[in-house]
């Protein structure tokens, strides 16, 4: 019974941090767009900038567009090398050095920011400030969503929310199709998934609008909100990894 407690306990926490980390990509979501005008993880959007310009002659825009998810790409390769290759290769994964990178990556953007970094807040004019700052942004999210789909076994991601509203809609499909004939579809607890999916949707809509009040009001500084964030969730991560350790321990006692 214990043992079932502390599993339960286990999930029950994995699914409130993934909330928080959704509500984190929310204000990224909100200062990159407040700040710059652009989108931070709608790589979609991206591809379809860069179409637009280079067919209108806008070649130096272009680049920048296809550049910059570039390092969305680059975020989520190093979190899977240091997370899912690890655990495939049965190596403990680092979730302790991606966290760090995330808070790092989110802290320099509000003080390089404050200090004329990237350009006027706001200023929507000049790319060569603005790509700086969304390359950082674009990293971190890639290292956010890369580490979130592989601790959720590819069943969550927090950075974006097309594919968990796609699930959603499934999700719903399946559950209205059970009442009807419980034995017409036979798979996990959809009304459980369809919770947490809405909770991550909830989530990453709030952390929006709390980032656009945070960021009209303190500009590049509103950057330290979601730093907070993944200041909170690596010590988490560094808690439970001291934890861990000390397990043989305590068993030996």
């Amino acid at each position: 019974m214990s043992y079932t407690k502390s599993a339960c306990t286990t999930v029950k926490s994995a699914r409130i941090r993934w909330m928080l980390l959704a509500f984190m990509a929310g204000t990224i979501n909100s200062g990159g767009f407040l700040a710059c005008g652009r989108w931070v993880t709608h790589v979609t959007g991206f591809a379809t900038f860069f179409g637009i310009d280079l067919v209108t002659g806008e070649y130096k825009l272009a680049l920048s567009m296809l550049i910059v998810p570039m390092f969305f790409l680059l975020g989520s390769f190093v979190s899977g090398y240091l997370i899912d290759v690890r655990q495939a290769a049965k190596k403990e994964p680092r979730y302790d050095i991606v966290m760090s990178m995330i808070s790092a990556a989110l802290i320099f953007c509000a003080i390089g920011g404050s200090y004329g970094l990237f350009g006027i807040f706001a200023e929507t004019n000049s790319i060569e400030s603005d790509i700086s700052l969304l390359i950082l942004l674009c990293f971190a999210s890639g290292l956010q969503n890369a580490l979130i789909t592989t601790s959720s076994g590819a069943v969550i991601r927090t950075t974006h929310l097309t594919g968990m509203t796609t699930d959603l809609g499934i999700g719903l499909a399946k559950n209205i199709a059970r009442r009807r004939d419980p034995n017409a579809i036979k798979s996990q607890n959809e009304l459980v998934n369809n919770r947490i999916r809405s909770g991550i949707i909830v989530s990453f809509i709030l952390g929006s609008a709390v980032g656009a009040y945070t960021f009209i009001s303190f500009e590049y500084w509103g950057f330290l909100l979601p730093g907070a964030i993944a200041l909170y969730a690596t010590r988490l991560v560094f808690r439970h990894k001291k934890m861990k350790s000390m397990e043989p321990i305590s068993e030996a006692v």
